[in-house]
């Protein structure tokens, strides 16, 4: 069945990039809604952003959606996995600002507000999107592929010079809370001397040691240092999860990725949609919900860290 947020809630914080205050608050939504973003700081007739393929926006450095007014909302790719992962289908998220707080940089903020909310069933089948026939993009050495799976699958690999991170891979089934237990809080990083780059480019205002993994010549210079040994490659993972459900419905498929990016998976996206015969749209009977993400979690899934 469908399922939305059980209470409204909100939480407050700074946009990654634009480093301005923001305040989102998370409302449930009508069965068939989807997922809105609604930029209450924009006028009423242009306000409202539908998480949807048609809406993407490319972009390297985060998820980016555009209405056909010109209205933006960016960086939702940490809050979008969250929804993916706890299994919310519809919700209005009203944000006072473009961009969505980064919190500490995973998504474990957003799952905590979730899960205490609650998520409320509703009385409509949900329809999700199965993959039939492989898509790829490649780009710059880098690749992201759709294949047909049972369930949502993640593989994931990166390589990095930086020796404190260098070559990770990580493959999950994300049911059964995997994405609370193995996703969740890992948080999003980067190379001090990208983080000075982007500064001057105008980018990253708000990044800070508390909401970031900043790694330097073999280092790892945030407080605390890493959460989980892999955390780079996880939290690309948690990326994909947010990355894919701009489709706008839970998806059943077998990602994989190497050294892919927002804009890559954007772009598989954009492919898959294109390619009429590699997916089709299903409605889900009995117990076949039970391969979601969402589906049986609870806040003990969480990690101490979150």
């Amino acid at each position: 069945m469908q399922k939305t947020v059980g209470t409204d809630w909100t939480i407050s914080g700074t946009g990654l990039h634009s480093g301005k205050p923001v305040r989102l608050r998370v409302f449930a939504a009508p069965v068939d809604t989807g997922l809105v973003f609604r930029r209450t700081d924009c006028p009423a007739w242009s306000r409202d952003i539908k998480v949807t393929p048609s809406n993407w926006v490319e972009a390297s450095l985060c998820t980016v959606l555009r209405n056909e007014h010109g209205v933006r909302v960016t960086t939702i790719e940490h809050l979008l996995a969250a929804f993916h992962g706890c299994g919310v289908h519809n919700a209005i998220v009203e944000i006072d600002s473009e961009e969505v707080p980064i919190l500490d940089g995973s998504s474990a903020p957003f799952v905590r507000k979730i899960l205490a909310a609650g998520v409320a069933e509703q009385k409509a089948p949900l329809r999700v999107l199965r993959v039939r026939q492989p898509v790829t993009v490649v780009r710059d050495g880098a690749s992201a592929t759709l294949l047909p799976a049972r369930q949502l699958e993640l593989a994931f690999e990166i390589d990095f010079s930086e020796p404190a991170i260098g070559h990770q891979k990580e493959r999950l089934v994300m049911t059964n809370g995997a994405f609370l237990r193995e996703l969740s809080d890992c948080r999003t990083f980067c190379l001090r001397r990208d983080v000075e780059q982007m500064q001057a480019a105008g980018l990253a205002l708000g990044g800070t040691l508390d909401n970031a993994v900043v790694f330097e010549e073999g280092r790892v210079l945030t407080p605390g240092g890493l959460r989980r040994a892999d955390e780079p490659v996880r939290h690309k993972m948690l990326d994909a999860m947010g990355d894919l459900y701009v489709a706008g419905l839970p998806m059943i498929a077998r990602y994989e990725g190497v050294r892919a990016g927002h804009a890559l998976t954007g772009r598989l996206l954009q492919k898959l949609f294109a390619t009429p015969e590699a997916y089709e749209i299903v409605t889900l009977r009995g117990s076949q919900g039970r391969r979601l993400p969402g589906a049986g979690l609870s806040l003990t899934d969480l990690p101490l860290s979150a």
